[in-house]
């Protein structure tokens, strides 16, 4: 991994959850929390629970001070929008401070059940954006499932956005 492809691919994480949070602005309060039985019950949970891993990684990865997110914090979609869109600039400011020998380095932490754990920045990175992927995959199907057309957040559409003449 380089610097570049590290910052290519956490922006395209974030430019495809604030697709995303920008289609779950469209729907209904209650769709938004409604218990679907999917993935973290509804789409607001779905999307707070990426949220959460987000902020987790960032705070194992980046800056181990800041305290340990809340796993059942869900709040309104205006609050997350605000404090999501916060984060990933947080995450795309730190990832260009990074260089090729950073991506070697290891991330000591603690998970939620007490054990030990130990990934490589370069893995961290690679997993915040698959995690994301996971759960946005997720939310659309519920989007789409409730009769609205979701987003096109698949990488392939990053790629092309970005080589489209401006």
């Amino acid at each position: 991994m380089t610097p570049e492809e590290a910052l290519l691919h956490i922006r395209y994480t974030g430019w495809a959850s604030c697709k995303l949070l920008d289609a779950a602005r469209q729907l209904p309060a209650d769709l938004l929390s409604k218990d679907l039985s999917v993935s973290h019950q509804s789409i607001l949970g779905t999307l707070a629970h990426t949220f959460f891993a987000d902020s987790v990684w960032y705070m194992r990865t980046v800056d181990t001070s800041l305290p340990y997110p809340d796993p059942k914090f869900v709040p309104d979609l205006k609050t997350l929008d605000s404090l999501w869109r916060e984060l990933l600039r947080k995450w795309e400011a730190w990832v260009q401070t990074l260089t090729e020998a950073d991506f070697d380095r290891p991330v000591a932490y603690r998970l939620r059940d007490g054990s030990v754990g130990e990934t490589s920045v370069k893995h961290v990175i690679l997993h915040l954006v698959n995690h994301g992927t996971l759960h946005r995959g997720q939310v659309m199907a519920l989007i789409r499932a409730a009769g609205v057309p979701p987003p096109a957040t698949d990488l392939i559409f990053y790629y092309r956005e970005l080589a489209a003449p401006k």
